[in-house]
């Protein structure tokens, strides 16, 4: 089974290690993210506030200048690490067990506006791109579905899938075999804050349970969670779960 996971757009900064892009999934992407990286940096380059605010997400000059950096040359740490939004502070990387840690590392993968699809163990530096902007003309979404689809769908050829995006992400890739995804409901209505904070915890008791199967994972006893019901149409299978 393999899990797919949202980034975020708050990161962590710092790192041990330097950056190779070569090193990240799908050799066959190599060219494509170069050029992409290679935009990217000649934009913070030509320094326009106003562009990069926007590809940012930020207002205040003196954040978008913490941004304005090559981050080729920037100390990287993995991408389970890096990203620090609700769903990853829930999930608790840190916190735990070796054997735990390896599982995330093994079966998740991220989809970065920058890098797109990569493993969470991947060595990534920090960068800054809001979700849906694009980078110079580049829209990083359809680009990376042109480019990287494919590639996820022979390498998921064999596995069960359990993603655990926002629905933002299909736009990046949308499987087209048999998949299983989450939604989250409370006294009746679906929740969006709350969503992300269960994808964390819901992504953590399956590390720490070790699952390998979505038949397994439909058995596994998450707290604060009840099974309310499943639905099937076409390829997708959505578990709604009630939070109690």
């Amino acid at each position: 089974m393999k899990i797919l996971l949202a980034p975020s757009e708050t990161k962590k900064s710092g790192g041990d290690l330097s950056f190779n892009l070569e090193s990240l999934l799908f050799d066959e992407l190599l060219p494509h993210r170069t050029k992409l990286l290679h935009t990217y940096i000649n934009v913070l380059q030509k320094g326009d506030m106003a562009t990069l605010s926007k590809m940012f997400g930020l207002k205040k000059e003196a954040d978008i200048l913490v941004h304005k950096k090559d981050i080729i040359h920037e100390l990287t740490m993995k991408a389970i690490q890096r990203y620090t939004g609700v769903a990853f502070d829930y999930l608790g990387y840190e916190k735990l067990d070796e054997d735990s840690q390896y599982y995330i590392d093994s079966h998740v993968i991220l989809f970065s506006n920058l890098f797109g699809p990569i493993r969470a163990s991947d060595l990534i530096p920090e960068y800054k791109l809001k979700q849906g902007e694009a980078v110079d003309d580049i829209k990083t979404e359809k680009f990376y579905h042109e480019h990287s689809a494919k590639l996820m769908e022979t390498y998921l050829a064999e596995d069960e899938i359990l993603d655990l995006r926002a629905g933002f992400y299909d736009k990046f890739y949308k499987p087209t075999k048999p998949y299983t995804t989450l939604k989250f409901i409370k006294e009746g209505k679906v929740v969006s804050h709350w969503a992300k904070a269960y994808r964390g915890i819901v992504l953590r008791e399956i590390a720490k349970a070790g699952i390998e199967s979505l038949e397994a994972f439909m058995k596994l006893p998450i707290e604060g969670l009840s099974i309310k019901e499943i639905q099937t149409k076409k390829n997708k299978t959505e578990i709604i779960y009630e939070i109690g």
